[in-house]
């Protein structure tokens, strides 16, 4: 009778050992998606300000309107020689 007892204590252990790792396991992998998330999230965050920052810079914005008045020019050149 304690043979079966004590046997039934080690299987009923070896399962909550055997849930525990799973748990940990399964546990593991959730934080490790939740964490390549939120990499992937600030990642993506610092990407668009840097972005945001090049566009609105006065180099950018300088360019943007020199490239704007010779194109403008350049079409109204184009124009009058054609008329």
């Amino acid at each position: 009778m304690r043979l079966l007892l004590a046997v039934a204590v080690l299987v009923l252990a070896f399962v909550a050992y055997t849930e525990a790792q799973e748990d940990t396991v399964e546990g593991t992998i959730t934080r490790f998606g939740q964490h390549v998330t939120e990499i992937g999230s600030n990642l993506l965050e610092r990407g668009k300000d840097a972005i945001e920052r090049a566009q609105n810079s006065d180099i950018a914005v300088a360019s943007k309107k020199l490239f704007q008045d010779g194109w403008g020019k350049l079409k109204d050149t184009l124009a009058d020689l054609i008329q």
